[in-house]
C-alpha cells in the first residue's frame, strides 16, 4: 500500500486544467460561532438570529472570511500541498451569500505557470478557484499565485 501524496509538483500543473477537488465541507453554526469570537467580527447578521431575521437575508450569514479559508484549505491537497509559499491572492469576490448548513465545493483552473527567474528548483503557478454550495451555486471565486518545488528540484 502506498501513502497518499499532498500536492502536486510543478511539472503536474498543466494549463487550462481544471481540478475537481474531492474535499467539502459542510458550515455549521459552530464553525461561524467560533470563528466569529476568534476573528472578533461581532457583527450581528453572523452571530443574532433575531437581528438577521429582520436584515435582508432574513438568516444567519455565514462570514466571508471563514468562507475564503474553507475553501484555500479544500484546495491544499491539490493546489498548494507541495506549496513553499502562496505569493498572493487577488480579485477575491464573494458571489452570493453562504448560510449555516451550506456545504462548500471548489474547483480550480490553471491559468498560467512560469519557473521561478531566482531560483531553478521551483516555479510559479497562476490559479482560479470557484467555489459553489450543494445547489450548485458559486459563491466565491479568487485568484493566486503559488510558489511550488519542481520534482527534481
Amino acid at each position: 500500500m502506498n501513502a497518499s501524496t499532498l500536492g502536486l509538483y510543478f511539472e503536474d500543473f498543466i494549463v487550462g486544467g481544471e481540478i475537481e477537488h474531492s474535499l467539502s465541507k459542510t458550515i455549521f453554526e459552530s464553525d461561524n460561532n467560533l470563528f466569529s469570537l476568534l476573528t472578533m467580527n461581532y457583527h450581528p447578521v453572523h452571530t443574532n438570529l433575531d437581528y438577521a431575521t429582520k436584515a435582508q437575508h432574513g438568516k444567519i450569514l455565514v462570514v466571508g472570511t471563514l468562507v475564503f479559508s474553507l475553501v484555500v484549505g479544500i484546495t491544499v491537497p491539490d493546489i498548494s500541498g507541495k506549496a513553499i509559499a502562496n505569493l498572493s491572492y487577488e480579485e477575491i469576490k464573494h458571489l452570493s451569500p453562504v448560510y449555516i448548513n451550506d456545504t462548500l465545493y471548489a474547483k480550480t483552473k490553471i491559468l498560467g505557470k512560469r519557473d521561478s527567474k531566482s531560483k531553478p528548483d521551483r516555479g510559479i503557478v497562476y490559479v482560479e478557484t470557484i467555489s459553489y454550495n450543494q445547489r450548485g451555486e458559486n459563491v466565491l471565486s479568487f485568484r493566486r499565485n503559488v510558489l511550488i518545488k519542481k520534482r527534481n528540484g
